[in-house]
């Protein structure tokens, strides 16, 4: 796909993410690197599993009470990579970060397995824990007391999405001259240039 100013980047990141999940070489493809900036003056990063994205932005979910949680209650900007080493693609994603609607939080809950449910429900994330037989008890104990129900889907855990204001795209060129193309909001629309590498 030709990356031109006349492009759009949701529609590039469409075709990329579709080459991305058809190669079997990439294990996760919507795997994202997201970092975010704390209320001590730290970056903070992780890898987060991007959920599905529009124009609107790139949905992931999390606990709110964990640190990215928390760092993003201190500052909703936040930057996230997806890098797919064999294509030699990568694309750098910065913008601002919103809660989704409790509805959309929910729908997705109840998309998740159950075990994936109760790890969730039983998580503090981010806390610390004296070992890995009290996360284990604590699983349990939440699998007891939701035996035989639903398991509801809690206050402190929904969606976030990811609402750019900036898209880069990056291809891997032999000799180190890559391509990065970079798009840039303004306003309602999204400008375009391309960068050295």
């Amino acid at each position: 796909m030709e990356i031109g100013p006349k492009s759009q980047p949701l529609q590039i990141f469409d075709a990329w993410m579709s080459e991305a999940r058809q190669n079997t070489a990439i294990r996760e493809a919507t795997a994202m690197s997201f970092s975010t900036l704390g209320g001590d003056g730290h970056l903070h990063g992780r890898i987060v599993l991007c959920k599905e994205w529009s124009d609107a932005g790139f949905v992931f979910y999390s606990n709110y009470d964990s640190k990215k949680g928390l760092d993003l209650q201190h500052s909703p900007e936040a930057a996230a990579v997806f890098y797919w080493d064999p294509m030699a693609r990568q694309v750098n994603i910065s913008g601002t970060v919103s809660r989704t609607s409790r509805e959309v939080s929910e729908k997705y809950w109840n998309s998740r397995p159950r075990d994936s449910q109760l790890s969730q429900f039983t998580s503090q994330q981010s806390r610390e824990i004296a070992s890995r037989e009290d996360l284990e008890r604590a699983w349990l104990a939440t699998e007891q007391k939701f035996a035989g129900q639903n398991i509801p889907c809690p206050a402190h855990w929904g969606g976030y999405v990811l609402i750019p204001d900036r898209i880069e795209f990056w291809t891997g060129r032999p000799n180190r001259l890559h391509d990065r193309q970079e798009f840039q909001k303004s306003e309602n629309h999204w400008t375009f240039r391309r960068l050295y590498p």
